[in-house]
């Protein structure tokens, strides 16, 4: 192939790997990969297979499930390997929400490599389905099929960390038969921290074994459970490593601050903020996207940009009265600052992921599921009001943050509150 054919397969690939964030771009680019033939088949092979990825990250539902049912020929090469395919389908299907769809696919497969069995426990895992993920793995060391790798036991881990299963995830950590890496070691300092277990989970990363040094990612895990478990002591501590390790990210100063200000240490929020000033680091806003009829819109905090944006602050109106008949009442704990109880309040209501499902909620018909991507963790107020919104509109509501998926429905979350 000469080298500005093989450009031209490469260019919209890497549209379709995502380094373009429009997710329309990336599918339109794969089709147009349709055209290769010949020597370019299996680029294209390639390319049809992290289409079905960027659905998945971009929650193109349609397209992804069009893309997986797709048996593609390629000239002289031959067609897309069908267990691949379907690996790859039931990724995209798990990851936009639909785990119990992705089991029903993986179960239709005839042969179940390695990584089709990792794909699905991830995908538990990502849900919190953690005694799903357990389930699923002792039947895969039953079926004696496969032997787990180092994915295998970090996606039942995940599945043990989502769920709060602090001892059972000790208990298949302490069984791999594999090497633990500091992925490993991660997901046990978040297992513990999140269980509020944190000297343990600071005690697992000073005796890790010599050749796995803890990374910054350690570290901000621990910063993060001491946010959650408002401890300053270990905060400071990891906030003094990462420093040490040159770690300049706006999150360490962002959840250190969060600490200070959870128990009211102002002075030690302004020095933080100080500090961040003079290091030229600027906080990552907040922000959500929804997609409606393949359009993808997207929403800051406080948000008044978007062309409807006074239909959707009348939404939030009209669910905040809705909402508070059921029982509900702003946790103003989320909002981090020395202001009064009512601007606190105001703060809470127009949050990123509020204005996204008010948006779908006048988009769509009634009873369709809402689905938002979200670019940090969702908010403890956040979470509550999409569960009440969830019973309030009989709507099926699913949110990506940063971290893993919420699925709420009938005012429950698929998380059952542990995140």
């Amino acid at each position: 192939m000469a080298l500005k054919e093989r450009r031209d397969v490469e260019r919209p690939d890497s549209r379709v790997r995502g380094r373009d964030p429009r997710a329309a771009d990336a599918l339109a680019a794969f089709k147009r990969l349709a055209g290769v033939d010949g020597a370019g088949a299996r680029e294209r092979d390639v390319n049809e297979l992290r289409s079905s990825g960027r659905c998945r990250v971009r929650a193109a539902r349609n397209d992804g499930r069009r893309g997986g049912g797709r048996r593609v020929c390629a000239g002289r090469t031959g067609f897309v390997r069908v267990r691949g395919f379907v690996t790859r389908l039931s990724t995209c299907t798990r990851s936009a929400g639909r785990w119990s769809g992705a089991e029903a696919v993986f179960r239709s497969m005839a042969e179940k490599s390695l990584v089709s069995w990792n794909a699905i426990l991830m995908g538990f895992g990502m849900h919190g389905r953690g005694e799903q993920a357990l389930r699923l793995f002792d039947e895969m060391l039953g079926a004696g099929i496969a032997e787990p790798d180092a994915v295998t036991y970090l996606a039942v881990l995940c599945g043990c960390n989502h769920a709060g299963l602090v001892d059972d995830g000790l208990r298949v950590f302490k069984s791999m038969k594999v090497a633990p890496n500091v992925k490993h070691y991660g997901t046990i300092v978040d297992l513990l921290g999140r269980a509020g277990r944190l000297c343990e989970a600071h005690e697992v990363i000073t005796s890790m074994p010599s050749g796995i040094e803890p990374d910054a990612v350690l570290w901000q895990t621990l910063l993060g459970a001491c946010k959650t478990h408002s401890h300053i002591e270990l905060a400071e501590l990891a906030s003094n490593k990462l420093r040490d390790m040159g770690s300049n990210g706006d999150g360490d100063y962002v959840l250190l601050s969060n600490v200070y200000a959870a128990k009211e240490r102002w002075s030690d929020v302004d020095r933080v903020r100080d500090e961040m000033v003079r290091n030229d680091v600027r906080k990552t806003p907040g922000f959500s996207y929804t997609e409606i009829e393949g359009v993808a819109h997207k929403f800051l905090n406080g948000d008044k940009g978007h062309e409807r944006w006074e239909a959707i602050y009348r939404k939030l109106d009209e669910i905040g009265s809705r909402i508070k008949g059921l029982g509900y009442v702003p946790d103003v704990s989320n909002v981090l600052h020395d202001i009064g109880e009512e601007e606190k309040e105001n703060a809470l209501y127009h949050h990123s992921e509020k204005l996204a499902i008010a948006f779908g909620l006048i988009s769509t018909k009634d009873c369709a599921p809402i689905h938002v991507i979200k670019n940090l963790r969702i908010c403890g107020d956040c979470h509550t009001v999409a569960k009440f919104i969830s019973k309030a509109y009989n709507r099926v509501i699913v949110v990506r943050d940063r971290a893993r998926f919420h699925q709420f429905e009938g005012g429950e979350c698929s998380c059952g509150d542990y995140w």
